[in-house]
């Protein structure tokens, strides 16, 4: 059962409550070319990214928020202003009307700059996350334990909500991300026994496509199943849009995302297949990427290699395909429907699927 901790609200996007899971990713372009950074902000808006993030390195690149405010008049996204070492940036990101600013307690300063920091976002109910992270955890707590333990994590969470709620200050998310996955595991646990606020999950610098997939899908997967987190991001060094697709394939994956989604089961295939099952499951996959998913509805798809278990694959499938020699079978709801040469597979299955959302 999921945990429910008290709700924020980041411009159009809801975190924590009964809300949604929502899913994050971060843009990677210059931030001081706004054109590239309001094409990379928009691509990800229609993707369905709930939330944004964009570094702000210095007083000049927070000048760029209102445009890109602007330019998302019409999505349901929200932005997030990643800020390090000046505060001042911060207090700028919420004169121009951010969403969320991210901070980090180990490199924004002394208390007295994180208390302007957060009048300056309670004056304008703007929401903060605090980011707490094992490449940059304060020296005090790194000469206690010895290393970013999830114990330090943990300590450096407590000790800036303790700030924050000092000031009275409730309206903000935390992290304690590390790129080892126990420790993130490990202190994500022990964080949501001693917080009500929402979590924000997420293995920091998880590397490459494939590796961050399984070391994503294992941290944040498990503290999912176990009712922790609020807002997720999977953190890819790769197309940003992969951070995304990731997002929403962890939380459906967990029966978590409500919008819409394409389910695809696919089978490893054996000595029995006899069509190019793995390539033709490739190409169904990067089709129904494309494909705008119905709203509230999940669609399973089934690409199966022979009629072992492509039968009971079509009884729980809403379409898909069991292949035969040099063929397959297309079934609808569990009901054969017609036999496909093995070049006309893909190309028929997708306008089949496309026809289910009309």
């Amino acid at each position: 059962m999921r945990q429910i901790k008290r709700k924020i609200v980041a411009g159009p996007v809801e975190i924590g409550g009964n809300s949604p899971i929502s899913v994050q990713s971060m843009i990677t372009a210059d931030p001081h070319d706004r054109e590239a950074c309001v094409g990379q902000i928009m691509r990800l808006a229609e993707a369905g990214c709930d939330i944004v993030r964009f570094t702000l390195p210095d007083l000049e690149s927070a000048e760029h928020i209102p445009y890109y405010k602007a330019s998302l008049k019409n999505k349901k996204t929200a932005l997030v202003a990643d800020i390090h070492f000046d505060y001042r940036i911060a207090l700028c990101a919420a004169e121009k009307g951010i969403d969320k600013i991210r901070i980090n307690p180990g490199n924004i300063g002394d208390e007295e700059k994180v208390a302007a920091v957060v009048n300056a976002c309670k004056e304008r109910r703007i929401p903060i996350r605090i980011g707490v992270n094992s490449g940059s955890l304060e020296k005090g707590l790194l000469e206690k334990y010895g290393a970013p333990t999830a114990d330090a994590l943990v300590e450096s969470a407590l000790k800036e909500i303790e700030v924050f709620e000092r000031l009275d200050f409730r309206d903000f998310a935390i992290s304690v991300k590390s790129s080892d996955v126990a420790t993130m595991i490990d202190a994500y646990r022990k964080l949501s026994e001693k917080t009500e606020c929402p979590l924000h999950l997420g293995v920091t610098e998880a590397g490459t496509l494939k590796k961050s997939l399984i070391k994503s899908s294992v941290g944040i997967g498990t503290l999912l199943s176990e009712g922790i987190g609020d807002t997720i991001r999977v953190s890819i060094t790769d197309d940003v849009l992969e951070e995304v697709i990731a997002g929403r394939e962890i939380l459906s994956s967990l029966g978590l995302w409500e919008r819409g989604s394409f389910d695809l089961t696919s089978c490893p295939t054996c000595g029995r297949t006899k069509i190019n099952l793995v390539e033709i499951a490739k190409k169904v996959e990067a089709a129904l990427e494309k494909i705008p998913p119905i709203e509230n509805r999940k669609i399973r798809v089934a690409v199966m290699g022979c009629v072992v278990n492509g039968p009971g694959e079509a009884r729980e499938a809403d379409i898909g395909i069991a292949g035969g020699i040099g063929e397959a079978l297309l079934f609808k709801k569990g009901e054969p429907i017609c036999k496909l040469p093995e070049d006309k597979i893909v190309e028929v299955l997708i306008e089949e699927i496309e026809k289910m959302r009309n």
